[in-house]
């Protein structure tokens, strides 16, 4: 299952209320770019603001509310708001996961690495060692 969630800003401008939002695919920004990009600017294109006005600022005055979370993003919404660092360390970790499970699937015929801790910590612990090595 993928990660989705819809991000809304509510703010007010010359008098009037807009409430600009965007369905967002997380995982298309994590794979491309290893974090999400800033949100505002996101939004602001997909609503057809300005980035260069008064009306943008005022957007950015206001936080971003997030609903309609699915997969594992929808762990990190609490009360609307979005702990970004958090999701972003979570999913970086299942993508491992998931790499790993495919080592062992591919090498050792095995299906479920959860059901083998000792085989899970080898391979984090020859993962973690490979990546220190090569720094």
């Amino acid at each position: 299952m993928g990660n989705f969630i819809t991000a809304t800003i509510l703010f007010s401008f010359k008098g009037k209320t807009h409430t600009p939002s965007l369905e967002l695919d997380l995982d298309q920004y994590m794979k491309a770019e290893g974090h999400l990009p800033n949100l505002y600017h996101l939004i602001a294109r997909a609503n057809s603001f300005d980035m260069y006005s008064y009306e943008f600022e005022m957007m950015q005055a206001e936080t971003i509310a997030f609903s309609n979370a699915k997969g594992l993003v929808s762990d990190f919404v609490v009360d609307e708001c979005l702990d970004i660092d958090a999701f972003e360390t979570a999913w970086h970790e299942q993508q491992l996961l998931l790499n790993l499970q495919s080592i062992a699937q591919s090498n050792m015929d095995i299906d479920d690495l959860q059901r083998h801790p000792k085989i899970k910590q080898a391979l984090l612990e020859a993962y973690l060692l490979g990546k220190n090595k090569s720094v």
